[in-house]
């Protein structure tokens, strides 16, 4: 199988002829391996999939220090807070939905794609309404405001939703077959709300991406969210992404209860990638393999390549995975 058809074989729940690689957030590390781009990282590091490339808006703060177009407050590159606290505010810190074309440079994306022509193209950012408004609000006053204002809540998931649908549009538009919504939901123990105001106000909204975009859109989470895989069901994801197993996610028991319905991805424990035991990083992805193969999976860390790791055990990791999964050349993909 090429590596577009062994992607898209797993999001159908048919049997590819390997496991599909299918690592999305590759960026750290880069440059220290020699590597020309993110595109090139993904197909040197033998993955299935290539992420089209994408740009912060003109002008934004964005990772840098000031308040960006949403009303996230960064320092130093590191978000700090956000501002939007009335109606006025997320009137001011809303983009028009036209300028999501700007995220991308269509001639870049359009080279990836030529570059790549075997491998499914992919796009993929943290954008999902209930992050998006958390941030823009501070997660205090997010938090506070759940319980005296829904209304205003409400109103702000819905502008992020908007901006999601439109945004992924554009990716569509220039070529992304799979879409990934990073909407981070959850902490160690369970999720950051209650699955019935889970349902009320976040269901509706992820319901809407989905029905919008064309292509298979897998919801991605840190954080033990089990008890809300139900509602991803039922909002039409196609996959979920993460199961972090430092959170207790366990594997194995999210493929007996959800396998059916969601293509799994991801699991192995990115906190191994820190460390300096190969061996064990190999033993993790034989356990995510054994848990999650070989239909309706796509192997993966349970976040991604970030900045900290361990460039050996980064190795090790891409190195278990082509040899566990049958593909010990990765040039092969």
């Amino acid at each position: 199988m090429l590596p577009r058809e062994r992607v898209l074989t797993a999001l159908q729940h048919g049997m590819p002829d390997l496991t599909p690689r299918f690592e999305v957030w590759i960026d750290a590390f880069v440059t220290d391996f020699g590597l020309p781009d993110t595109a090139a990282a993904h197909v040197a590091f033998g993955q299935d999939s290539v992420m089209l490339p994408s740009q912060p808006l003109p002008g934004s703060l964005a990772w840098r220090t000031g308040v960006d177009e949403f009303g996230c407050v960064w320092r130093d590159g590191q978000y700090v807070d956000g501002v939007v606290d009335t109606t006025d505010d997320l009137a001011h810190y809303a983009p028009p939905l036209t300028r999501a074309a700007e995220r991308f440079d269509s001639g870049a994306t359009a080279a990836v794609r030529r570059r790549y022509p075997d491998h499914c193209h992919f796009f993929g950012t943290h954008v999902g309404p209930f992050q998006a408004a958390y941030l823009a609000m501070g997660m205090q006053r997010f938090m506070l405001r759940l319980a005296d204002d829904l209304d205003f809540v409400t109103a702000l998931l819905a502008a992020r939703t908007d901006w999601a649908i439109a945004l992924f549009q554009q990716a569509v538009a220039l070529g992304a077959e799979v879409i990934v919504l990073g909407d981070d939901a959850g902490h160690r123990h369970g999720p950051l709300i209650s699955p019935t105001l889970w349902r009320r106000l976040v269901l509706p909204c992820h319901r809407r991406i989905v029905a919008a975009l064309p292509v298979p859109v897998i919801w991605h989470s840190d954080g033990d969210i089990t008890s809300l895989l139900p509602m991803a069901m039922e909002a039409g994801f196609t996959g979920v992404h993460g199961l972090e197993p430092s959170a207790g996610v366990e594997l194995a028991a999210v493929k007996a209860r959800f396998g059916a319905d969601l293509v799994l991805m991801g699991n192995v424990d990115v906190r191994l990638l820190c460390g300096a035991d190969e061996a064990a990083v190999r033993t993790d992805v034989a356990r995510s393999l054994t848990q999650g193969a070989p239909d309706g999976f796509l192997l993966s860390t349970c976040n991604s390549i970030f900045a900290g790791m361990n460039p050996q055990m980064v190795r090790a990791f891409f190195t278990a995975e082509a040899e566990l999964t049958g593909d010990a050349d990765p040039a092969t993909r």
